[in-house]
């Protein structure tokens, strides 16, 4: 009992160096969203907007998503210690260098650079848990893992709406600096150090990461944009799309057939880990999507500022501090699988409660919702993290986080890009619904606007023509506002579904208590 109990035992040096792997992990996660809520004041800043201001978020992902499998190769070649303290240090001059950026492509350029460098942070944190700690104290890792995965999506708007609107818009790249020189600290102090081995550039699978990154820039693209320029209507959107599959295709192919590959597809085979990823990748479309939605939602609908977006926006991020630590103590006692199933069918719900909204549907209306959805999420992530990596080697564990995120974050930017699309469509269709019922010939339509008629002209309008007019536009713009309204319910029940979809395929893993009482 002595020997297991020394086996389990973990140093303070070894939490401390997890902890300053999660605080980049949360950093690099909180910068995906941090932008979203302050995009109008970066792009009044630095002189662009519309379509072209969307670059300056996208440019991050593409940096960020193709780092990431790309992770577990460089941190071998470099030494993980060593690669991650670079990376961080990079990190930190590009956060500072972003807010002095003057220009579009300026900003662009920074803000790839840095997803690049602050992407690595998401996977080594992952690895850093499965590689140090043993596996009765994963679940405690997993746990704050969970945090830089589902609260730092929820609290981003909240946090960068506050500090654009109280100091502006620079301030949201210079509050990395402070956590980042804790983080740097820490990992100088506790991080164990490995022999490099630049061998390993010799036997680098170029060709795969050459085909990996113009793949996975060029699908990033299509799903940020797509909307934007009418999808397959664009031929912009249609070269990008066959870049995408042909070079994403080929490295499929190059890396099941390599002895050597840059990503291990051969992990799919486990099945714990093929359906875990899956349930991430599906948990990355929800989490992503509703982060991308309820924004959006109040500030077309409602009116609100981003700052106003935030505070909603809190309650599906602060009740996660508080639930989050006690999931640990839950995966003692309860299956795994059932918690992931029964926190994403929480989540579902909260999805679900959205369906009946209606042009007063804001802040009070929302807040039990979101409440709900907090509770979901911080049950999921967890239990999830642990199950998925049952019976993956200590070794595997780098290709494995480096898959397993990186199916997250592609999960979530496609998660994005459905709903943008889906609520254009739902809109569109609840407008011509709306409209094929309202004619001018109908004696309710007249009613209407015969009433409003005599609105505007007991408030100013003395010509009847212009009264009426204006009675036909306040109609037009009710029934679009209405339409809109229906296309976010509808946009949350799509969410529901997924999340629904993604507890069905919790069914087929095999139990596993994955950190939580060593049955590894």
């Amino acid at each position: 009992m002595a020997t297991s109990t020394a086996e389990e035992s973990v140093s303070l040096k070894t939490w401390i160096a997890v902890g300053g792997a999660l605080i980049g992990a949360f950093m690099a996660v909180l910068n995906i969203q941090v932008t979203n809520s302050s995009l109008p004041d970066i792009e009044g800043g630095i002189g662009t907007g519309g379509v072209n201001g969307t670059w300056i978020s996208t440019a991050y992902l593409i940096g960020e998503i193709i780092v990431i499998p790309m992770t577990d190769f460089l941190s071998r070649v470099f030494s993980l210690r060593r690669y991650l303290i670079a990376n961080t240090a990079l990190f930190l001059v590009l956060s500072a260098t972003c807010g002095q950026a003057h220009s579009l492509s300026e900003m662009i350029a920074l803000r790839g650079l840095q997803g690049f460098f602050g992407g690595v942070l998401i996977p080594l944190a992952f690895t850093i848990i499965v590689m140090l700690l043993p596996p009765s104290k994963r679940a405690a890792g997993f746990a704050g893992f969970s945090v830089t995965a589902t609260f730092a999506p929820a609290i981003g708007p909240t946090i960068g709406g506050w500090l654009t609107d109280t100091y502006g818009w620079q301030t949201i790249f210079y509050m990395n600096l402070v956590p980042g020189v804790v983080m740097l600290s820490a990992l100088i102090y506790a991080l164990p150090r490995s022999k490099p081995q630049p061998h390993l550039l010799r036997q680098g699978d170029w060709t795969g990461i050459a085909l990996m990154a113009i793949g996975l820039a060029a699908f990033q693209t299509v799903l940020d944009d797509g909307n934007v320029y009418d999808w397959f209507g664009s031929p912009l959107i249609v070269r990008l799309s066959l870049v995408a599959a042909v070079s994403l295709g080929a490295f499929i192919i190059l890396e099941l057939v390599r002895k050597e590959p840059l990503v291990q597809l051969r992990l799919f085979t486990r099945r714990n880990f093929a359906f875990g990823t899956f349930s991430n990748f599906l948990v990355g479309f929800a989490l992503y999507g509703s982060s991308y939605l309820l924004p959006q939602y109040l500030a077309v609908s409602q009116g609100f500022d981003a700052q106003q977006s935030g505070e909603v926006m809190a309650w599906t991020g602060l009740p996660q501090l508080v639930l989050i630590p006690f999931v640990p103590f839950l995966m003692r006692r309860i299956d795994s699988r059932l918690l992931v199933g029964v926190g994403l069918l929480i989540f579902a719900a909260s999805c679900f409660m959205n369906l009946h909204m209606d042009r007063d549907y804001a802040a009070p209306q929302l807040f039990l919702p979101d409440v709900i959805r907090a509770m979901g999420q911080a049950i999921v992530m967890t239990p999830l993290s642990a199950i998925a990596m049952v019976g993956i080697l200590p070794r595997e564990a780098g290709a494995a986080s480096g898959l397993f995120n990186m199916l997250r974050n592609l999960g979530g930017a496609i998660g994005t890009a459905a709903i943008e699309t889906f609520f254009t469509k739902r809109e569109q269709y609840h407008s011509f619904i709306i409209n094929s019922h309202v004619s001018l010939l109908e004696p309710a339509t007249q009613s209407r606007l015969s009433s409003m008629q005599q609105f505007f002209m007991a408030h100013g309008v003395p010509d009847p023509a212009e009264a009426m007019h204006r009675a036909v536009i306040a109609v037009g713009e009710t029934i679009r506002a209405q339409a809109t309204v229906m296309g976010y319910s509808d946009c949350f029940a799509l969410i529901g579904v997924i999340l629904v979809g993604a507890a069905v395929s919790i069914a087929v893993l095999r139990k596993g208590a994955g950190g939580a009482g060593g049955a590894h």
